[in-house]
């Protein structure tokens, strides 16, 4: 009992430390009255960033960042006269991003932990979860100086080929928001503060500092905002971060539409806004706009703003509105409170939250005849460069310098399989001559992949004499300033398919299995490869913790509970987005026009019929479950309504089961998507037999849609379609109820309303 409450105590301990110094006060309209205007002008201007190879052009500020968390992302201005402390912030979204090792002292390191990216997370559709990562990432930002953390990131999944959809979690809005909102609980839970970016509508790499983003109040309002209103309302997130691109002719970072009528007024969001760095053009514009701090700042922004004060152009009363803001949050930070922060958080126990959340986010694709879980067999050929080299999550602002990745190979030798040494030897041999040719990588950018290595069918033939299960990885990676392409990324390249080609035709000559593994960021082409595995698992890209949580899940230990949070097509055409990405020009678009308004991924594919490879919401378990009789409290539709059903586990293996609420509704003036994803739940670990009753509360809001006319969520009169499934396109369970009268569920501003119609400019 002692033991325990030791450890529960040592957990908390960074808490408690914070809320005993919680009584250190600042009166923020008193400091505001004191400040000069060139602090008021400063506090609204970052104190300027130094990332290795980024370009520096002033030197860094004593007191700021260099002093406490070298190379962290940036940092604010400090007053020490005024007590107001500088705050540090630094990037996520995968884990903290933080130079491991400072000048030349390589006795101390300051490694963060690696973990899922935002996709696979998603892929576990379990809040439970996520808001434990979350804590467990904010520990590491306790504890290593920095007070705010620039996750989660929010965007959409609209195409495909965004270099940075492994940083964002789905292409639903519920989904979203919903896991978002866990996140920002879970991190702000220790006293440090999350900014929520890029906000909005920044989906994709492309001219992403230049990009007007056209799009119809519509799909901004249900779509592109929606996930971050969620985000807002549920966890209050200190900050926002403002994307780089326009919405409709603006920059966000200036749109006094975006962050004071939408964000402020119609959401009631507390925090301050900060800009993407570097984002927007017009500082005074900014301050109008209620972005309240530019990122990571440059002393020019400073002297415009306090120019436009002194001839009028700037109201003081919006500058100090904008300052008051930042000191607001300053006030709750680790830094204003004096936080003894130890530079040493628990590396060991946070790899092992790694490892649980990223087998829980695998999603098995395929498993014919029962090919996974592995039973008996323990010797296993291992092909594929990702099999050796694990990409581990993306590049750019998403990358974390974490101290070591367990590969696939490394994951499979420790779990006691055996893995064929000649094949092992030649991979090895070919990445060590690969690497050693790249040139060094430049800062951010996404490295060339190493070409996948070709082996002569020969070759394969002997390896497939011995070993008895054979297992082909394909790696993706992606990041930041570039968006994916399709050949040899989105479509295997041509070695690529002649590997799977040749294995499983050697392999199933012999009656043994083949298996596919994706380490990937994003959604590749399936269809024309899958009929020639036995099974897929889709791994994403899963952390420092990878191999082992891979191990886990192909052996059995862990049963795949994962599903698809984004849809993955049978070809790219098939993407309702895949004629206008990235814009009017290929290489430097002006401007992109969201012609498919709503219909994106499964709203899209649901409701035109077209077939996908694997639908969103979608995912194989090693067990089998059946649906109950769903039972809704009332056929009429009154206020809100309770759906109920039972859950139970009809296999032989235990198991979590995914369970999904869509709605179909009247459309009749509103046209809609044929569903809407309004609910889910994941039941506990159930074993064969074992049952679970779930239930579901739908509100108004699940029922309403937005229409740009009356600037309001209207819910139409007419007949209501409750289908709860495993799948966006497997519904196991079906009820109706009425809604007798049109409700009007909320009047909001009138805002980011295109200058055209987006119909004329797709004729």
């Amino acid at each position: 009992m002692k033991t325990k409450f030791f450890v529960v105590a040592l957990i908390l301990l960074p808490i408690i430390l914070l809320a005993q110094s919680s009584n250190l006060t600042l009166d923020v309209d008193e400091v505001v009255s004191k400040m000069t205007l060139e602090q008021k002008a400063k506090q609204v201007v970052g104190m300027r960033m130094r990332s290795p190879g980024a370009p520096q052009t002033t030197a860094p500020v004593v007191g700021q960042t260099e002093d406490r968390v070298p190379d962290a992302a940036g940092s604010t201005y400090a007053i020490p006269e005024l007590a107001i402390p500088s705050m540090v912030v630094a990037d996520g979204p995968a884990g903290l991003r933080i130079t491991p090792i400072r000048g030349n002292d390589s006795t101390k390191t300051y490694y963060a932990t690696a973990f899922p990216i935002a996709t696979l997370l998603a892929s576990t559709w379990d809040t439970s979860l996520v808001r434990n990562v979350g804590y467990t990432i904010g520990n590491e930002v306790l504890e290593y100086g920095v007070d705010i953390i620039l996750m989660p990131a929010l965007n959409l999944h609209r195409n495909p080929l965004c270099g940075r959809n492994f940083e964002y979690y789905s292409e639903d809005p519920l989904i979203t928001g919903s896991i978002a909102a866990a996140m920002v609980k879970g991190l702000q839970s220790t006293g440090i503060g999350t900014s929520i970016k890029h906000f909005a509508a920044n989906n994709q790499e492309t001219n992403r500092n230049n990009i007007n983003t056209i799009v119809s109040e519509r799909a901004l309002r249900e779509l592109y905002l929606k996930g971050f209103e969620i985000a807002v309302k549920r966890s209050h997130p200190w900050t926002m971060m403002s994307s780089y691109n326009k919405i409709n002719g603006v920059y966000t970072s200036e749109s006094n539409d975006l962050l004071t009528l939408i964000l402020r007024n119609d959401w009631d969001f507390k925090g301050f806004v900060m800009t993407d760095w570097f984002g927007g053009k017009d500082p005074v514009d900014q301050m109008k706009a209620g972005n309240d701090l530019l990122m990571p700042g440059v002393p020019q922004q400073s002297q415009v703003i306090m120019e436009a004060v002194k001839d009028g152009a700037l109201d003081i009363k919006i500058l100090d509105n904008n300052v008051k803001r930042i000191l607001n949050i300053i006030s709750r930070s680790p830094a204003f409170k004096k936080y003894q922060y130890s530079d040493k958080p628990d590396l060991k126990a946070h790899a092992q939250v790694a490892r649980t959340a990223a087998a829980e986010g695998m999603v098995l694709l395929k498993n014919e005849n029962s090919a996974l879980p592995l039973k008996n067999e323990k010797r296993l050929a291992l092909f594929g460069n990702s099999s050796y080299d694990l990409i581990v999550g993306g590049t750019g602002s998403g990358d974390v310098n974490e101290a070591y990745s367990i590969s696939f190979e490394k994951g499979l030798i420790d779990a006691g399989y055996t893995l064929d040494d000649s094949l092992r030897h030649l991979y090895l041999k070919y990445l060590k001559e690969e690497k050693a040719k790249q040139p060094k990588p430049r800062f951010f950018r996404v490295p060339s992949p190493i070409p996948q290595m070709s082996i002569p069918v020969n070759t394969i033939d002997k390896i497939a004499e011995k070993a008895e299960v054979a297992i082909v990885t394909i790696g993706r990676i992606s990041g930041e300033f570039t968006d994916r392409k399709l050949e040899g990324d989105f479509y295997l390249d041509s070695v690529e398919q002649e590997l799977l080609e040749n294995v499983s035709t050697v392999f199933h000559a012999r009656s043994k299995k083949v298996i596919a593994v994706l380490n990937i960021g994003g959604v590749i082409e399936v269809t024309s490869w899958r009929d020639k595995v036995d099974a897929i698992l889709l791994v994403w890209q899963p952390g420092q913790e990878g191999g082992a949580a891979f191990a886990d899940v192909l052996s059995g230990k862990v049963n795949p509970s994962g599903k698809l949070a984004t849809t993955f097509p049978m070809k790219y055409e098939d993407v309702p987005s895949s004629n206008n990405f990235p814009g009017t020009s290929p290489d430097n678009p002006e401007k992109v026009v969201y012609e498919e308004g709503t219909y994106v991924g499964y709203r899209y594919f649901n409701t035109f019929n077209v077939k996908p490879a694997y639908e969103f919401g979608y995912g194989l378990s090693y067990t089998d479950f059946s649906y109950g009789k769903v039972k809704l409290n009332s056929n009429i539709f009154k206020e809100k309504l309770t759906a109920t059903l039972t859950i139970t586990n009809t296999g032989k293996a235990a198991g979590k089961e995914i369970v999904e609420l869509y709605i179909s509704a009247p459309g009749k003036r509103l046209a809609k998507p044929a569903s809407e994803l309004k609910g889910y739940a994941k039941t506990k670990l159930l074993k064969p037999g074992a049952s679970e009753t779930v239930s579901f509360v739908i509100t108004t809001q699940d029922l309403a849609s937005f229409d740009p006319q009356r600037t309001s969520w209207i819910a139409e009169a007419g007949d209501y379609t409750v289908k709860i499934g495993s799948s966006s396109n497997n519904i196991q369970a079906t009820a109706t109820f009425k809604l007798p009268d049109e409700l009007v569920v909320e009047k909001l501003n009138k805002a980011l309303a295109p200058a055209v119609d987006i119909n004329e400019l797709t004729k």
